[in-house]
């Protein structure tokens, strides 16, 4: 069974990748040939395929190393909680984890013991220096 996790271009990271001459004529041609509607079209499927292909252990890896799998975002009013339950956070995703604009430094740093992300991790720029060392 897959998940696939739709976003919206805005939630997408860019990435560069750099392709020797002949790689990317071919991704040129086959492009030209109308198998893919551009460049990224090819790039995005040939990664698809890639992760497909290696599904498996990429669930291994998430459930041994307990990620969450997908989209998490931290709310203020969760962050909230934790502080006033004396409780703190270990944030292990896979995909995208942010923490909400309204969160404060303080309250991040109070609340966050470890981010670990591995896809992208959005949150403001005050609370990204706070956690500065806490990022993995």
């Amino acid at each position: 069974m897959t998940t696939e996790i739709k976003l919206k271009t805005s939630d997408t990271e860019k990435i560069t990748i750099n392709l020797g001459p002949v790689d990317l004529g071919q991704v040129d041609l086959l492009v030209q040939q109308g198998f893919y509607a551009n460049r990224s079209d090819l790039i995005r499927t040939a990664i698809r395929n890639q992760l497909n292909t290696h599904a498996d252990v990429v669930r291994q890896a998430v459930a041994l190393n307990e990620f969450v799998l997908g989209v998490q975002t931290y709310t203020r009013r969760q962050l909230e909680a934790l502080r006033d339950a004396g409780t703190v956070l270990n944030i292990r995703v896979l995909g995208l984890a942010t923490i909400a604009p309204d969160v404060p430094a303080e309250l991040a740093l109070a609340t966050i013991e470890s981010v670990s992300v591995l896809g992208a991790f959005h949150a403001s720029t005050a609370v990204k220096a706070a956690l500065k060392g806490r990022i993995h």
